[in-house]
C-alpha cells in the first residue's frame, strides 16, 4: 500500500500540472483567428526558455527515465548508449532545426512532410513521410502510458484491475481535455513543472541513495557483484553495436514528428541554436537515472521478471521518505504527460495537413482543420490507452523498436533534402521502401532486437543504420538512373540554395535553383 504522505505529494504534483494546463491559453496569446499553426505550434512564439522546457520535456520521456535505468539494471554498461546518443542530438539539432525552421516559417509549413512536399514537388513522397511519422509515433505514445503504469505500480498508487485502469484513464483524460482546448500551449506550460520536479527530485534521490549505500564505489561494486563478470564495461564485441545504436538513434530522434513540432514552435532559429547548446543539461539528468539502475542492483532490488523498468521506482519506494518518493513518482508521471501530448498533436497535425487536406478536403478552412486535428488528437490518445490495456507490454516495446528503424528511413528526404535537391523524389521513394522492408526484416529476424549480426564473425550493429545505408544507396543509384533517363521531377518551391544541385535541361522539369 502507498504511504499517505507519498500519495499526497504525488497528487499535489499532478494537481499542479492540471492547474498549469488550465492557464495554458495565457501563454503567448496572439489574438489571431483559430488556425492549425496556432493550435499545433503556439503561433511559433516560444522563446529560448519555453523552447528549452518543451523540447527537453518532449525528447526526454518518462519511459526513457525508467527504461534506461532498467536496461542498466539488467544489462550493465550497454544501457549508457543513451548518453552519447542524446549528446550527438545536440549538434545535429543546432545545425538542422534552425535551417528547417527558417524554410518552414517562410513557406507556412507546419509539418516536416509539408517541407518534403515543397522541396521535391512530390505528394507521394510527402505522404509516406507523414504516414511513417504517424506509424512510428503511436507505439511511442503507448510507451508513455507504460512508463506511468510502472511508476504507479511500484509506488502502490496503481490498484489492480479496473480501479487501476480508471486511474490511468483519469490521468490521460485531463491531458486530453487540456490539449484539445489549448493545443501545444498545454504541454509547454506543463513542461516547466516537469523540468523543476525532475531536476529537484532526482538530485535529492541521487544524493540520498549514494549516502545510504556508501558512496559511488559501493554502488558500482554492488552492481558488479549482482551482474557478474565485466558487465559494467563494454567488451570489444559490444562496441560496434553501442556506437551504431547511439548514432542511429540520434539521427532518428530528430525525424520524429513530436520533436520537430516542438522545434517548429520556437520563435526563430537563434532560439533553437541556444536551446541546442543547453540541452545537455537534460542528458546529465538521464545519466543519473542510469546510475540509479546500478544503485537498484546494489540495494538488492528484485524487479519483476520482464519488468526491469520498475527497478528505480522500487528503489525509490524502498529507500526514500514518503514525500520525496511522491515527488519522484509525480515528476515521472508528469514527464510522460508532456511528450504524450506533443506526440498526439504531432500525429494529428500530420494527418490533417498531409492526408486530410491533401487527399480528402483540399479546401478545408483553417477552422475546420483545427477541429479535425483536435478530434484526431483525442483518437490518438484513446488508441494509446486501448493499446496498453489490450496488448502485452512487450508488444508496445517491439513496435517502438520498429518505429525507431522506420522513422530513420525518412532521413534522406528530410535532412539530406535541406542541403541538396539533387536526389530524385522517385529514387527517394524507392530508397524509403527498401529501408523499411530491410529494417523490418532484420529486426523481426532477430526476435525484435534492434541489434543485428552480420557475417560469420561477431559483428553486431544497429539495424536502423544498416537499413538507412541501403536506403541511401538505392536513392543515389536511382537518382543517377532517372537522370540518365530524363525522368522529370516536381518543382522545388523552397528556394533553398544547394551547391550539389546540378543544372538540368528545362524540358526535364528539373528544379530551378
Amino acid at each position: 500500500m502507498a504511504d499517505g504522505t507519498m500519495t499526497a505529494t504525488f497528487l499535489a504534483v499532478i494537481g499542479g500540472a492540471s492547474l498549469l494546463a488550465v492557464t495554458a491559453r495565457r501563454l503567448r496569446p496572439s489574438g489571431r483567428l483559430p488556425s492549425l499553426e496556432g493550435w499545433a505550434l503556439a503561433d511559433r512564439s516560444l522563446g529560448p526558455v519555453w523552447t528549452w522546457f518543451l523540447l527537453g520535456g518532449t525528447i526526454y520521456t518518462a519511459y526513457t527515465f525508467t527504461a534506461v535505468p532498467g536496461l542498466a539494471y539488467g544489462n550493465g554498461a550497454a544501457a549508457f548508449f543513451a548518453v552519447p546518443y542524446t549528446v550527438i542530438v545536440c549538434p545535429l539539432a543546432f545545425v538542422l532545426l534552425g535551417r528547417l525552421w527558417t524554410v518552414a516559417r517562410a513557406h507556412g509549413y507546419i509539418t516536416v512532410a509539408d517541407f518534403v512536399r515543397g522541396r521535391y514537388g512530390s505528394p507521394p513522397l510527402a505522404l509516406v513521410v507523414a504516414l511513417t511519422g504517424i506509424l512510428a509515433t503511436m507505439p511511442y505514445l503507448a510507451l508513455q502510458l507504460l512508463g506511468i503504469r510502472a511508476v504507479l505500480t511500484a509506488g502502490g498508487v496503481y490498484p489492480r484491475g479496473a480501479a487501476g485502469d480508471l486511474v490511468m484513464v483519469a490521468l490521460f483524460a485531463g491531458l486530453a481535455v487540456a490539449t484539445y482546448r489549448h493545443g501545444l500551449r498545454a504541454p509547454t506550460v506543463i513542461s516547466a513543472l516537469k523540468a523543476v520536479a525532475v531536476f529537484v527530485s532526482l538530485t535529492a534521490v541521487t544524493w540520498l541513495v549514494l549516502e545510504r549505500l556508501g558512496g559511488p564505489g559501493a554502488v558500482f561494486d554492488g552492481a558488479a557483484r549482482r551482474l557478474g563478470g565485466d558487465a559494467l564495461a563494454l567488451t570489444p564485441a559490444q562496441q560496434p553495436a553501442y556506437a551504431t545504436l547511439a548514432l542511429g538513434s540520434a539521427l532518428a530522434l530528430l525525424m520524429y514528428p513530436h520533436v520537430l513540432t516542438a522545434g517548429f514552435a520556437a520563435d526563430g532559429p537563434r532560439t533553437l541554436r541556444k536551446v541546442a547548446v543547453a540541452l545537455p543539461a537534460w542528458t546529465g539528468l538521464l545519466a543519473l537515472f542510469g546510475v540509479l539502475g546500478f544503485a537498484a542492483l546494489a540495494a538488492g532490488v528484485r524487479a519483476p521478471e520482464g519488468g526491469a523498468e520498475a527497478a528505480v521506482p522500487m528503489l525509490v519506494d524502498r529507500l526514500m521518505p514518503g514525500p520525496l518518493a511522491g515527488l519522484v513518482f509525480g515528476a515521472i508521471t508528469v514527464g510522460a504527460l508532456v511528450p504524450a501530448a506533443v506526440m498526439s498533436i504531432a500525429a494529428a497535425t500530420s494527418f490533417v495537413r498531409n492526408v486530410y487536406v491533401e487527399y480528402v478536403h483540399p479546401t478545408a478552412t483553417p477552422k475546420r482543420q483545427v477541429r479535425i486535428a483536435k478530434a484526431v488528437s483525442l483518437i490518438a490518445k484513446a488508441g494509446a490507452v486501448a493499446f496498453v490495456f489490450g496488448l502485452r507490454d512487450q508488444d508496445a516495446i517491439n513496435l517502438q523498436l520498429l518505429g525507431g528503424v522506420w522513422i530513420l528511413q525518412i532521413f534522406p528526404a528530410v535532412a539530406v533534402g535541406l542541403y541538396t535537391g539533387r536526389l530524385h523524389p522517385r529514387a527517394l521513394l524507392a530508397g524509403w521502401a527498401a529501408g523499411m522492408v530491410a529494417g523490418t526484416y532484420l529486426v523481426v529476424r532477430e526476435g525484435f532486437s534492434s541489434i543485428v549480426g552480420f557475417g560469420s564473425g561477431p559483428l553486431e550493429i544497429y539495424a536502423g543504420l544498416a537499413a538507412l545505408l541501403l536506403n541511401l544507396i538505392v536513392a543515389v543509384a536511382g537518382t543517377a538512373v532517372l537522370e540518365r533517363l530524363g525522368v522529370p521531377r516536381g518543382a522545388d518551391l523552397t528556394d533553398l540554395p544547394s551547391r550539389l544541385t546540378v543544372r538540368r535541361r528545362p524540358e526535364t522539369g528539373a528544379n530551378q535553383q
